[in-house]
């Protein structure tokens, strides 16, 4: 590729390179930008790659995409093919914008409806649902990490207004918790194609209550609001310090409990673990079903990888996906971000998948793993955490003041590392690795109870991977 020898260049390797550039936006920007600004995008690519054609649904995209977004893209491209290459905006031409982007690049993209706004006089537009449809139950890969989470969100699909109202979902980054709160609505949907469902993050609904006071349109705004039928609303946790918008959705939260409307929340947090939020918020809040979805465990990122390559169209071998997920273990977006680097690494280089292809695209993730996560930074890191020596983790002592951090210790070397029982064992004072083995089950099953050690372990596990 550096060498800029473009003989034989077919629509397939223009397909390649736009397809490595988004990969590569999707592991740099947040989700939420990405699938907002970036994954809508149409691109033609000439055949010798010398310029690549962006084409964007309305002029207000094109210029915000312009300004944020271009000079990065360009970089990505000319990056990855290895020369300079021409980037171009445009508004996209009608006929474009009513195909699927198979017929452009790349059969995943699409543009989509614009979103509805504040204030429309068609009642259908008002309550365009912002639903993905790609993510429902059936998508979703089910263990033990997100089971019970999965069961209240289809008993809530199948019986909204009853049980589970407010079902309150919470847990880490990229752990599946807005794929089940979509799968909810398009489950509802599916039975009730009538029903007003909104999908809407937090952010937004901040937004629409500063444009509401600015252009004194409240009344629709609770229009919209107060008639649905099912809200979905992500990252609760961004109300924190916005007074009027609290008050505004304690309202909307009334309202929707008044008529039997359901209202499902996520949250990185659980309720109570909520900081500047007003206490009659966290009260309603805590008033139905919490629930958390944990770190998925190996059987399931196994599963969650196979799937999600077929939904590509591309094969992992079993083996492969068992070395991506022992090295990939936190969530379920940094499997799909190891996953993408992988098929734009073989697409682009024309290999097969294999375990020593999968370390040569991860070789940076990789690399980054081995030089901050060992044992002896697991028991500094929670010595730290619970103010304790670190000599602690090493020593005879029992009072469960050291007990306890040292057994929580054990479960994330356990977790985090390669280590087997006996070596982790070893390093800890050399104890038995049934010692070990105690306590991983111990903290295993006290997490799924306990919903403080399940936060404290959530921000230990945060603070090692960096």
């Amino acid at each position: 590729m550096s060498e800029g020898n473009n003989s034989g260049l077919t629509a397939s390797a223009g397909q390649s390179l736009w397809r490595s550039c988004i990969d590569q936006l999707a592991q740099e920007l947040p989700e939420q930008q990405f699938n907002t600004w970036i994954k809508p995008l149409v691109a033609q690519v000439t055949d010798d790659l010398s310029k690549v054609t962006i084409f964007v649904a309305n002029r207000f995209k094109l210029d915000w995409i312009r300004a944020q977004y271009a000079g990065r893209i360009s970089g990505l491209l000319e990056k990855l093919y290895g020369q300079p290459v021409s980037l171009e905006l445009a508004l996209a031409p009608r006929e474009i914008q009513s195909r699927s982007y198979s017929t452009i690049q790349n059969s995943e993209l699409s543009v989509p409806a614009e979103p509805a706004s504040l204030g429309e006089d068609n009642t259908a537009a008002a309550f365009k649902n912002r639903l993905n449809t790609a993510l429902t139950f059936d998508t979703l890969v089910e263990g033990t990490a997100n089971r019970m989470a999965r069961a209240a969100a289809m008993h809530v699909a199948t019986m909204p207004g009853q049980l589970y109202n407010p079902l309150f979902i919470y847990g880490g980054v990229g752990l599946g918790k807005t794929h089940l709160v979509h799968a909810v609505g398009n489950r509802l949907l599916a039975d009730r194609p009538g029903a007003k469902v909104l999908y809407i993050h937090a952010e937004q609904f901040v937004s629409d209550v500063v444009k509401a006071y600015q252009r004194k349109t409240f009344d629709e705004f609770k229009e919209r609001y107060h008639s649905l039928d099912l809200l979905l609303i992500d990252d609760v946790q961004f109300f924190a310090n916005k007074d009027r918008t609290q008050e505004e959705f304690f309202n909307a939260f009334e309202a929707l409990l008044a008529k039997k409307s359901h209202i499902v929340m996520t949250s990185d947090t659980y309720p109570k673990g909520l900081a500047d939020i007003h206490e009659r918020l966290v009260s309603r809040f805590d008033s139905g079903l919490t629930v958390a979805i944990e770190p998925p465990e190996l059987e399931m990122r196994v599963a969650i990888l196979i799937n999600k390559a077929r939904a590509e169209a591309a094969e992992m071998p079993e083996e492969v996906a068992f070395f991506v997920a022992k090295n990939v273990r936190s969530n379920v977006r940094e499997l799909e971000g190891a996953l993408r680097k992988i098929l734009a690494y073989s697409r682009f280089n024309q290999k097969e998948i294999s375990i020593q292809l999968a370390r040569e695209a991860l070789r940076d993730l990789l690399s980054i793993q081995n030089r901050q996560i060992s044992v002896e930074n697991i028991q500094k890191t929670v010595a730290d955490y619970y103010k304790i020596k670190v000599a602690d983790m090493y020593s005879k002592k029992r009072p469960a003041s050291i007990a306890r951090p040292r057994q929580i210790a054990m479960y994330l070397a356990k977790e985090l590392t390669q280590k087997s029982l006996p070596e982790i064992g070893e390093l800890f004072g050399g104890r038995d690795h049934t010692t070990v083995l105690h306590a991983v089950r111990k903290i295993n099953g006290e997490r799924q109870q306990l919903t403080e050690l399940n936060q404290q372990l959530h921000v230990l596990e945060q603070t090692l991977k960096g």
